[in-house]
């Protein structure tokens, strides 16, 4: 080969790697913006609805997306193994660029009524079955075109889309709140201007398919479709046969139980943890986030690299285990620096609720249709607004809740029985009594800037950012090694997208609801540890090494 082809065969590489790479950053950018203006869609889109009651739906809205991914999985899996690669998410795109663009375009719940949610929805049901069939063409297409003794370099830049669009998304969201901080109306932001990131998207989606349009078939697809080796029946090969279906299980097992819990809690549930919780506000969180971000982009290229030398599977499973392992201390160490006050709070006047169990609904109302008028209710109630860990002990039977913040005590009143109007004016007040006596004892309303230690937060994030890269750098060369090219596309992507869609998507609404229902700000904590300790198992006891099996 002459030192011009080779030239040739790298810049085909990076146009490559460059149009699969920036196509999926743009999907990722319409999916993230989503994730990160939940406060905003909440008031939005549920105005019916409670604070915490509305949170919880925009964070159940957010995980809808994900559900519907494991759908597009297996269409678009099927379109790509029969009809190739490059077709497949070339429609990809253009799904999902026109339903993120039509979300700016829909109407609020005071102007529609339930009419504005259920578009939502469905809007968020195509994002969702768009995104389904997005990444594993990516991952497959780039890798199929890669050096063997390069896949998990070059793949590594198809992981990096995600960052790059979590940070064009987290950029143009603090871009438009501070120019119309400046130039509007206060509020202008939460009234229309959450309507400018979600619009940005057509353009967006104009250079992505100029981009995907110059891409020819991959040269293992297009080898096997002119053998006529190309699967007629991709569903009944990838999931029929017990050796390709225990390879999907596999994969979802040791890498994408991890992947999704993981990742999501590194770059989403922390942002409602540090919001909601700790009390941060929305600009300085997408500040961090920006910052952690942007770095996070080189890791997945050092970590892809790395694959390449030491393997996969000791890469990723060295991730997941830093993630398990620092959850708990990582998000205690993040409320030390992000909100001290709420910390030392805390620590000198716990709060605790004491009341008859048979009196205590469960905190978690999605619907925003309990009432929470019992004394129990009324007390959980109002610390679960206001974001305050508490413990719960049981009570005599038929008592009075009682709320202790510090050496201060609360009964809380019940409101059953008596007229809505009375019942409304006993629960405000067992409220404002609770919420004075947190102010009493030093629980801020909101995180102190001028205590926040910025570099110990930046280093939590660090992190959790060091293990959420080094399980996803490698992971796209590993699934698309682990799998025969016949069923490749169909058999890699379901099992991703339940991984990152089910567990992944509803990190944030699952985490918050346990929040809700048990009263301790760190329970949530719990549903990422269970499924990232799945992963970890199953990676160091089943998953074989990939590095350096031929593709063909």
């Amino acid at each position: 080969m002459t030192a011009q082809d080779r030239g040739g065969d790298r810049a085909s590489m990076r146009t490559v790697v460059a149009a699969s790479s920036a196509g999926t950053a743009f999907e990722w950018y319409d999916f993230f913006i989503f994730g990160s203006l939940a406060q905003v869609i909440s008031k939005t889109f549920f105005t019916g609805l409670s604070d915490t009651a509305g949170y919880v739906a925009a964070l159940a809205l957010f995980g809808v997306g994900f559900a519907f991914r494991p759908l597009g999985a297996l269409v678009f899996g099927k379109i790509g193994d029969q009809a190739g690669r490059k077709g497949a998410f070339l429609a990809t795109v253009l799904l999902m660029g026109g339903a993120t663009f039509a979300i700016a375009l829909l109407p609020t719940y005071q102007q529609a009524g339930i009419i504005s949610p259920i578009l939502l929805i469905l809007l968020r049901c195509v994002q969702g079955f768009a995104l389904g069939g997005e990444y594993g063409g990516a991952a497959i297409y780039v890798a199929e075109h890669s050096p063997s003794n390069q896949r998990g370099w070059s793949t590594s830049w198809v992981q990096t889309s995600a960052a790059f669009g979590l940070f064009g998304a987290l950029l143009v969201i603090l871009a438009t709140r501070w120019v119309l901080g400046q130039h509007a109306a206060p509020g202008a932001f939460d009234a229309w201007g959450w309507r400018i990131p979600f619009a940005v998207s057509i353009g967006l989606l104009g250079v992505s398919v100029w981009m995907r349009l110059k891409l020819t078939e991959s040269p293992a697809f297009a080898r096997m479709e002119a053998e006529g080796a190309a699967s007629k029946a991709p569903y009944a090969e990838a999931f029929g046969q017990w050796k390709n279906l225990k390879l999907v299980l596999l994969a979802f097992f040791a890498m994408m139980s991890a992947q999704g819990a993981v990742w999501y809690t590194s770059f989403f549930y922390i942002q409602t943890f540090m919001e909601k919780f700790l009390k941060v506000s929305p600009g300085t969180i997408n500040g961090l986030m920006m910052a952690a971000t942007a770095v996070s982009a080189v890791f997945y290229v050092v970590f892809g690299a790395l694959s390449d030398k030491v393997g996969r599977k000791p890469v990723m499973l060295g991730g997941m285990t830093l993630a398990l392992a620092f959850y708990f201390p990582g998000f205690h160490l993040l409320e030390r620096a992000a909100n001290p006050a709420l910390a030392e709070a805390a620590a000198s006047a716990p709060v605790s609720v004491t009341a008859d169990p048979k009196d205590c609904a469960l905190q978690f109302d999605p619907v925003g249709k309990a009432a929470f008028v019992s004394s129990c209710d009324i007390a959980k109630s109002a610390l679960a607004n206001a974001g305050i860990s508490y413990a719960n002990h049981a009570g005599p039977a038929g008592s009075e809740a009682v709320v202790r913040v510090g050496e201060t005590r609360i009964v809380s009143r019940s409101a059953e029985g008596l007229p809505a109007k009375e019942a409304k004016a006993v629960k405000t007040a067992g409220e404002t009594a609770i919420k004075a006596a947190l102010t009493d004892a030093g629980y801020p309303a909101k995180a102190d800037p001028a205590r926040m230690n910025w570099w110990g937060m930046f280093g939590v994030l660090m992190v959790f950012v060091i293990a959420a890269t080094a399980l996803f750098g490698p992971l796209a060369a590993c699934l698309v090694e682990l799998f025969p090219t016949r069923v490749r596309y169909t058999a890699l992507s379901l099992p991703y997208h339940i991984g990152t869609g089910w567990i992944g998507g509803f990190v944030p609404f699952s985490a918050f609801a346990i929040v809700a229902a048990v009263g301790n700000i760190y329970a949530g904590l719990w549903y990422p540890v269970f499924f990232t300790l799945i992963s970890v198992l199953t990676t160091l006891f089943l998953l074989p090494e990939t590095k350096d099996r031929a593709l063909d």
